[in-house]
């Protein structure tokens, strides 16, 4: 272990004892600082090169760059969606506000603040599918009902397999609607259980009668269209968006507004999003508007699990697929 510098050697062990980080053995203690330092020196140049924000060592300092795809797999989308086109009509004459946070609910949405379920953490596993999706449907179901319920991602990914979902290896998220079209419903966490990932024999069990959130179907959004993405929000509740999420600046982003230069065309065009998360809000900082993210790799990432992210012009491509569910 004592290749690095003696500086380089105690900030690796500092943050390991801080995250109560253990390795099976002394070739696996060195390969990960190795990773660490590594990382750590590609944090400094660049930052030293003065982005929009500034890059911060977090919980993924250490894992191999195989172990961090396994949080963003291929998507495996296959064929194009069922969906309908999104109903522009319907919000006509309704702007969207300049900001809004589905966390801190305020007029001209007259409802209590905490519209959002914590950040969680999906661990290993590229599940990033089965966090997004349900969000949509829980702030549709707090909308009609003043109750703030928290869907079950262990549901999906024990249940939806058959509608081309992939569980640890990806799915994207208007599949998890067509399984959700057909209980019809979701689970709860409370009635089906917590989120444990793919499981060993893991059997689809939810109890029809305590489903929740019945949908009709879902629609597309006009890919690239940032108006449309903001207007469900603000009169539905959030929903879900895919954007490129391999760049290493995206794993190590700390607070600031996020754009990442590569992340433009081809990377944040259909058939190239490797991720899944929610925007429960935007907003405008120093002159700069941006999407506010909920990302699924625990609150030792990011901003506590959130991200600000670029709006125009599309940058990493959340606006280019966003299918919102409509409830039934």
């Amino acid at each position: 272990v004592g290749r690095h510098q003696p500086w380089a050697h105690e900030v690796f062990h500092h943050y390991r004892r801080r995250l109560g980080r253990r390795y099976g053995s002394a070739r696996e203690l060195e390969h990960r600082q190795s990773i660490f330092v590594h990382n750590m020196r590609y944090r400094g140049v660049t930052n030293r090169a003065a982005p929009p924000y500034t890059l911060a060592l977090n919980h993924l300092a250490p894992p191999t760059p195989q172990e961090l795809a396994a949080l963003r797999p291929p998507r495996r989308s296959g064929v194009p969606n069922n969906g309908p086109p999104f109903p522009t009509e319907l919000y006509t004459g309704l702007p969207p506000p300049e900001s809004l946070d589905w966390r801190i609910l305020s007029p001209p949405i007259p409802l209590p603040p905490r519209a959002v379920t914590p950040v969680k953490d999906q661990a290993v596993c590229g599940s990033c599918w089965s966090f997004a999706t349900p969000p949509p449907m829980e702030g549709a179901l707090f909308l009609k009902t003043g109750v703030l319920t928290p869907p079950s991602q262990q549901v999906l990914i024990d249940c939806s397999p058959p509608f081309g979902n992939y569980a640890c290896d990806g799915a994207p998220p208007w599949r998890a609607y067509e399984w959700i079209k057909t209980p019809p419903g979701i689970a709860s966490t409370e009635s089906y259980g917590t989120y444990k990932g793919q499981v060993r024999n893991g059997l689809c069990h939810y109890n029809q009668s305590e489903m929740l959130a019945k949908i009709t179907g879902y629609v597309n959004v006009t890919s690239g269209n940032i108006t449309a993405v903001k207007a469900p929000p603000y009169k539905h509740g959030p929903v879900a968006v895919s954007p490129p999420a391999s760049h290493k600046t995206f794993s190590f982003y700390p607070p600031g507004i996020y754009y990442e230069p590569k992340c433009g065309p081809p990377s944040n065009v259909p058939g190239m999003l490797d991720h899944a998360v929610l925007p429960p809000g935007y907003g405008v900082l120093q002159g700069e508007t941006y999407w506010l993210i909920k990302n699924s790799w625990s609150t030792y990432w990011g901003n506590d699990g959130y991200i600000l992210m670029a709006i125009p012009p599309n940058n990493c491509g959340v606006a280019t697929e966003a299918p919102p569910p409509i409830l039934a």
